[in-house]
């Protein structure tokens, strides 16, 4: 299952997928952007070091989506039951639900409804 999260301060994007992990399923995280650096992440106490992915921020659609498709593809390699992917701006979900939905990854990831956090 794939969610992806949008909206909010990179914070509270992190704060709801640490929340919305389940122990003993396998997960993976890709953030786009980097910490405030205010406090600890609590996906950094959920998952292993090599289960969150970060990618520099702009969104993936705009800039270009091979760094998005090469962090992707490293993830999808360790089988993750569950994917999050954590988007600061929601302005572009349509080009990424497409990106995602691709022959390449369309088999893969089973999209589930996005996770919106408020501002």
């Amino acid at each position: 299952m794939t969610t992806l999260v949008v909206g909010g301060t990179y914070a509270a994007r992190e704060a709801a997928i640490a929340a919305a992990l389940r122990p003993g399923q396998r997960s993976a995280v890709i953030l786009e952007g980097m910490p405030d650096g205010k406090a600890g992440s609590p996906l950094e106490h959920a998952l292993a070091a090599d289960d969150i992915r970060r990618i520099a921020p702009g969104c993936p659609c705009c800039v270009g989506n091979l760094t998005m498709r090469v962090t992707l593809n490293r993830v999808l390699r360790h089988l993750p039951q569950r994917l999050f992917i954590s988007l600061a701006d929601a302005g572009h979900l349509a080009q990424i639900h497409a990106f995602l939905g691709t022959p390449s990854y369309e088999p893969l990831l089973t999209l589930t409804d996005d996770l919106h956090i408020a501002s």
